[in-house]
């Protein structure tokens, strides 16, 4: 599980403990996946910059069976539209997003064929819809999406499942509030008038996905908060 130090990630993590996976947890920051290790049994820490190659090779090789990859490292950097993008910023989000998957996935492929395993994508409706200003992010999650698509067709033949589980508005404690460069109000903002989802709602999703029989393959699932219609259709009140 990869991205796992907070949020969608932790919160995945704890529930496929609780239904009795052995979850190795994965992320930069030791410390907070030491404290949501102590919480079950079954999840183990490991650190991991999926920019870092030599970091994804040290998971592969912490990880020599593995059933199932989540793979949710991610996030939206900037809002700015594209005339006034940072070029730079951009190659971090697509970086972090795409290239880091990318990573992920050949280092563990070998484990993954081997056991016939699974691999669930923590997507975005930012990969299937577009929307004024998000064009770094929006660029990325299309690239995961894709990603998805054509890992299915080329891993269809060894056994393998693949999904994208692609929520709307969810708040996290983190994922605006880095959007915005750490300007709280403008992250609350965000969500202001709605009842956003909850990094739960998104993980009992992953966890579904993660359950259905071998035979069953889940190509996508697109979950929003009820307010929330198109990435322009948000109702407020």
């Amino acid at each position: 599980m990869t991205g796992a130090s907070s949020g969608i990630g932790a919160a995945t993590a704890l529930l496929l403990a609780e239904q009795g996976w052995a979850v190795v947890a994965a992320a930069r920051r030791l410390d907070r996946l030491a404290a949501l290790a102590a919480q079950h049994e079954g999840i183990s820490a490991q650190e991991l910059d999926v920019t870092d190659a030599a970091s994804v090779a040290a998971l592969a090789s912490a990880v020599p069976a593995c059933d199932l990859l989540v793979a949710n490292a991610g996030g939206a950097l900037d809002l700015a539209p594209l005339g006034d993008a940072d070029v730079d910023t951009w190659a971090r989000t697509y970086d972090v997003n795409v290239l880091g998957l990318v990573r992920t996935v050949q280092a563990l492929l070998p484990a993954l064929r081997a056991a016939k395993g699974h691999v669930v994508l923590t997507g975005s409706t930012a990969g299937h819809w577009v929307y004024e200003g998000g064009g770094g992010y929006v660029a990325a999650k299309h690239a995961v999406a894709a990603l998805r698509e054509t890992l299915r067709l080329e891993e269809v033949a060894n056994g393998l499942r693949v999904s994208e589980v692609a929520p709307g508005m969810v708040h996290t404690e983190e994922f605006s509030l880095n959007r915005f460069d750490g300007d709280q109000a403008r992250a609350d903002a965000v969500y202001e008038g709605v009842r956003p989802l909850v990094a739960q709602d998104v993980a009992e999703v992953v966890a579904w996905v993660a359950s259905r029989p071998a035979h069953v393959n889940v190509d996508l699932v697109q979950v929003t908060p009820q307010q929330q219609a198109a990435a322009h259709k948000v109702v407020r009140g």
